[in-house]
């Protein structure tokens, strides 16, 4: 059984910044990708970034310039570094993890992290 457990979440003022972290684990496991997601009140969940095995990295132009993944393969952790934040960015953050456990490719989510920006 894979978990993946987030942590950084909290409450910050507008242009401040936040770092999420999300780390895998469990056993007998191997990651193709990780991301973020969020979710605001009456919204539907969208893709914040996603940082695949090979390094590449995509984002949603709302955070481009001001949002950074990244991975570190040995902790099986991903990071969101979130520089100039604004109001519109508060939401449940929520990490996935697309990978191989179990003999098959699944995707795996956190519990969800709140962050809220004040204007």
């Amino acid at each position: 059984q894979v978990q993946l457990v987030e942590s950084g979440g909290g409450l910050v003022q507008a242009g401040g910044s936040l770092r999420l972290s999300c780390a895998a684990s469990g056993s007998d496991f191997y990651i193709r990708a990780m991301g973020w997601y969020r979710q605001a009140p009456g919204k539907q969940r969208e893709l914040v970034a996603v940082i695949i095995s090979g390094g590449s990295t995509n984002y949603a132009d709302s955070v481009k310039g001001r949002f950074t993944i990244s991975r570190e393969n040995a902790k099986n952790t991903v990071y969101l570094q979130m520089n100039s934040l604004k109001p519109e960015d508060t939401a449940v953050y929520y990490c996935n993890a697309d990978l191989w456990a179990g003999h098959r490719w699944s995707d795996y989510w956190g519990q969800g992290t709140q962050v809220t920006v004040s204007s």
